[in-house]
């Protein structure tokens, strides 16, 4: 048994692994810089509330990069694409990504608020376009075995991205002008660059669009069969395509359901801001990754399938401590406990999900693939969870929790049913 574990182990010492940690880096640090660390930044310059919630407009690039991933899927950039397509895109990328949070970095947001949130949008779409050819590529450097490590390694690295963009950036801007963190933090996307230089040439096939000349009509009508049309009808011949949809909907819904909730739940029982940053967002991560490095060790030794299955249960299962956490209220060690429990489920659930939606993607058009069963699997957080202060609203912390808990048996039930049919195996 022991010996099985360390083979299953083995996979994180192959090379491979260093480029999915920097490429999670590069992936990663992009993400705050809109986000919390943005919204500091805009506080601490006298931008009114009301403006800080306009600026958060920025981010909807994320929720629609499936939009432009076949362009990112199928076109070869001049120059650029020396590097192979993906590498090509990713250097693309990260450029315009270091060149956006410069422009951010010396716009004033109080004085040129139009101006900052045009770069806060360009610098978005640089890192959903980058998070596009990213994820392409870590799927294409991996068989179905080991996604799970793939996976585990480059959220290791992408967390490590948002600890350098949150954290790391708050302790700067204690000392220095929020101006000359943004310029620092810039400097992030030099380690894509060097990482992506460094990287192996994908080997992709030719293709059509780059050996026939044709004239701009056929080639526009060719563009869009090969790149948008073909891979949902590459989706679509799979055997019971819809169930796999709905399984991808419901499989991260306990942990999506509740996320609307934690701040507000941990705000009721009486935690500072101060704890609540010292144990959720450092100790918090430190759990989330070592949860994902299990998750992708369990996915290489035992498979997707039963991987998934054991991960769902345990998200279900670790979402339960936070009735306890309910019943006892103000209590750091059972906050650390419950933490601790939940953020290493999560990460393993994530470890074993993507792997599960990496296998599904045809290796022909894996960024297009990727992008819409990605996006489809955001809706569960960005659309159903939305409903969930409504539910806290009119039932105990104790009874919201036991039912987000339970809302892991849909998803479990239909993997049972999935693997009995066969529409899922591994």
């Amino acid at each position: 048994m022991l010996q099985k574990w360390l083979k299953a182990i083995e996979i994180y010492a192959d090379k491979r692994m260093l480029t999915m940690v920097l490429l999670g880096f590069s992936s990663g640090f992009p993400y705050l810089l809109v986000f919390g660390t943005f919204s500091l930044w805009l506080k601490d310059a006298g931008v009114s509330l009301a403006a800080i919630g306009l600026f958060s407009l920025a981010k909807a690039p994320y929720s629609f990069k499936w939009l432009w991933s076949p362009i990112v899927d199928r076109i070869r950039l001049p120059l650029f694409c020396k590097l192979g397509r993906r590498r090509g895109w990713a250097l693309f990328a990260q450029i315009w990504l270091m060149v956006a949070i410069w422009g951010m970095a010396i716009t004033n947001p109080a004085q040129n608020p139009v101006n900052m949130a045009i770069f806060a949008f360009l610098m978005v779409v640089a890192s959903a376009t980058q998070d596009i050819v990213l994820d392409a590529y870590r799927i294409e450097s991996f068989n179905n075995r080991e996604q799970g490590a793939g996976v585990a390694v480059f959220v290791l690295g992408y967390r490590l991205g948002t600890l350098f963009s949150g954290a790391g950036a708050l302790f700067l801007a204690a000392v220095m002008s929020w101006e000359d963190v943004y310029k620092i933090m810039s400097l992030g996307a030099v380690v894509g660059i060097i990482t992506i230089l460094c990287a192996k040439k994908e080997r992709q096939p030719e293709t059509e669009e780059r050996k026939e000349k044709r004239n701009l009509w056929e080639r526009g009508i060719n563009f869009l069969k090969k790149s948008v049309i073909a891979p949902l009808a590459d989706f679509m011949k799979r055997p019971k395509w819809l169930v796999i949809l709905l399984f991808i909907f419901l499989y991260r819904m306990t942990d999506a359901y509740m996320a609307p909730m934690a701040y507000p739940f941990y705000d009721d029982m009486g935690f500072t801001k101060i704890e609540i940053a010292s144990i959720i967002k450092l100790f918090g991560v430190v759990a989330t990754i070592a949860g994902t490095l299990v998750g992708g060790a369990l996915v290489n030794r035992y498979g997707i399938v039963r991987s998934l299955m054991f991960c769902g249960i345990l998200q279900g299962l670790t979402n339960m401590s936070f009735v306890w956490q309910a019943y006892v209220g103000h209590d750091l060690s059972v906050l650390m406990v419950t933490i601790s429990l939940d953020n290493i489920a999560s990460g393993m659930g994530t470890a074993a999900f993507v792997a599960y939606l990496s296998s599904l993607c045809n290796k022909e058009y894996t960024a297009t693939q990727y992008a819409l069963l990605s996006s489809f699997m955001s809706l569960a957080r960005d659309v159903f969870a939305a409903t969930s202060g409504f539910l806290a609203a009119v039932v105990s912390w104790q009874t919201f929790f036991w039912l987000t808990s339970f809302m892991v048996l849909p998803s479990l039930l239909l993997l049972i049913y999935m693997v009995k049919t066969k529409v899922i195996r591994g």
